[in-house]
């Protein structure tokens, strides 16, 4: 057995390194990429191998990884560990690392210094910031030095002691105007990355954001672009889980995605009773009829009517979503 840590690691002789140029082209074409997150060497050979494009070191691992119960806690010290240890591994895919909370909210060059620090001293090829409105400033100061930036918005972790935990965002007025704030950011910085981008709007802001418009939203993704829908269905008084069943169901899409805390649908909940077990597969009328509480009952019986299944899996399990997107049996498929 060789003793090199980067023997025999190759994704194959024609594959090259991933590029932000690559990434626009492979979306100009709408060819379909695959990102996962990582947390240490061993795995990012299997991503690797496995071919992936893009590959996030984020600061989950802080509850995933180092033990802590939330992501506050994790230092920039402790994640660059992590993500110089995932560069080690990989090769080939675009490596983004996720900036922690209380290392870039500050100012501009606070920002600016920790990003720099990920590029030099863990050779990221990108950042990740959360929040829209004054972290958009943070990105755009970022990006003015060449660093990329991707933006993540809506339910953000290292924020989620503000709104009570993890919870879904926009349920009232004011904070669906902050969600519209945010998604416009994301827009922004899709735009800034060459990524064609739309949001549309719930609530009518039309001097700033697009009115949600169906044909218009079918025609845009038609043409390959990415749509955010933002201020859920306009009513405080209907839930996310509601403005994504409706959504779903008026784009025609294929399966409506529920992440929560919890790999799957139990037979009861699973922190207060050990014997629960999981479901893999569940018709919507078995669940109603065991009272399963998949989601809110309004969003429930839309997906039913519109025969559109539920996908339920863990947000804080790592490589879930990519299972999904690839046709894996990854937590629990709701179904007519």
């Amino acid at each position: 057995m060789s003793i090199d840590p980067t023997a025999n690691m190759s994704s194959g002789p024609e594959r090259l390194p991933m590029t932000i140029p690559g990434l626009m082209e492979h979306k100009r074409r709408g060819e379909p990429l695959v990102m996962v997150t990582c947390y240490d060497y061993p795995s990012a050979r299997i991503v690797e191998e496995a071919g992936v494009d893009l590959v996030l070191v984020g600061d989950t691992a802080a509850m995933t990884v180092l033990g802590y119960d939330s992501t506050v806690s994790v230092t920039v010290d402790e994640l660059l560990v992590l993500v110089k240890a995932v560069r080690r591994g990989l090769r080939t895919p675009l490596l983004v690392g996720d900036l922690p909370f209380g290392s870039y909210e500050v100012s501009d060059e606070q920002a600016v210094t920790t990003a720099q620090r990920f590029v030099k001293e863990a050779r990221c090829d990108a950042v990740k910031l959360e929040g829209g409105g004054v972290m958009a400033q943070r990105a755009r100061a970022i990006a003015s030095t060449g660093i990329p930036v991707v933006g993540h918005v809506g339910l953000t972790p290292q924020t989620a002691t503000a709104v009570g935990g993890f919870k879904a965002q926009g349920r009232t007025s004011d904070r669906a105007l902050q969600v519209v704030q945010d998604a416009l950011a994301l827009q922004d910085a899709m735009r800034h990355a060459g990524i064609e981008a739309r949001v549309q709007s719930a609530l009518r802001m039309d001097q700033v954001v697009e009115p949600y418009i169906r044909p218009r939203a079918i025609r845009q993704l038609e043409e390959g672009k990415v749509v955010i829908f933002a201020a859920g269905t306009g009513n405080p008084f209907f839930t996310t889980d509601t403005a994504a069943a409706l959504r779903g169901s008026e784009i025609g899409a294929e399966v409506v995605l529920k992440a929560t805390k919890v790999d799957g649908v139990y037979s009861a909940d699973p922190k207060k009773d050990s014997s629960a077990t999981r479901y893999s597969t569940i018709s919507f009328d078995e669940a109603i009829g065991k009272n399963l509480q998949v989601m809110d009952a309004t969003a429930f019986a839309l997906c039913r009517d519109q025969k559109l299944p539920i996908r339920v899996f863990s947000i804080n399990k790592a490589g879930a979503l990519k299972r999904i997107v690839q046709g894996e049996d990854e937590g629990t498929l709701v179904h007519v």
